[in-house]
């Protein structure tokens, strides 16, 4: 199975609790981010609407995953919903919160953390805001945390994976 097709099956439910999977986004390319309320790289939040803006007319968007592994989210999922629509406006979808480290990580993150940064590092996530550019083609590129998302290397990556128009 092609890392394009693994990717596209694996199931996800969106923070209002509907069913889908990562297929559903297969023909754009994505910017796959852990997200955190109460964390210092919160205003992250802005840079990541702002990508959305920029380029979700042109087949991109931001998928925003909730986690409270490092004990810096929200409580529920109204909340978070709450917080990031009125705090930043945000308009990508969101899903609800998951594990991205650990024994019950998510599948999505059990694949992406397989992915080396360009330090050629792979593993587990180290933060919140840890950035994953997926072209459509399945092709992986990973940011860590500190690397805010319009970093001259995330727009070049963002980019190279939009389609073709």
């Amino acid at each position: 199975m092609s890392n394009h097709t693994a990717l596209a099956q694996i199931e996800l439910t969106t923070i209002d609790g509907t069913p889908t999977t990562l297929g559903a986004y297969s023909d754009k390319a994505l910017l796959i981010v852990n997200v955190a309320s109460r964390c210092g790289l919160s205003p992250q939040y802005e840079q990541l609407e702002e990508l959305q803006k920029t380029y979700g007319d042109r087949g991109f968007t931001v998928l925003g995953f909730p986690s409270n592994q490092f004990h810096q989210e929200l409580g529920s999922t109204e909340a978070i919903q709450e917080y990031c629509s009125a705090t930043w406006g945000v308009t990508f979808p969101m899903f609800e919160t998951i594990k991205v480290n650990g024994r019950h990580r998510h599948p999505l993150y059990e694949e992406l953390t397989s992915h080396a940064d360009a330090d050629g590092k792979a593993g587990k996530v180290k933060w919140n805001f840890e950035k994953f550019v997926v072209a459509p083609s399945g092709e992986v590129s990973r940011f860590r945390p500190k690397i805010k998302p319009n970093a001259p290397e995330i727009i070049a990556a963002i980019e190279t994976a939009l389609p073709a128009i």
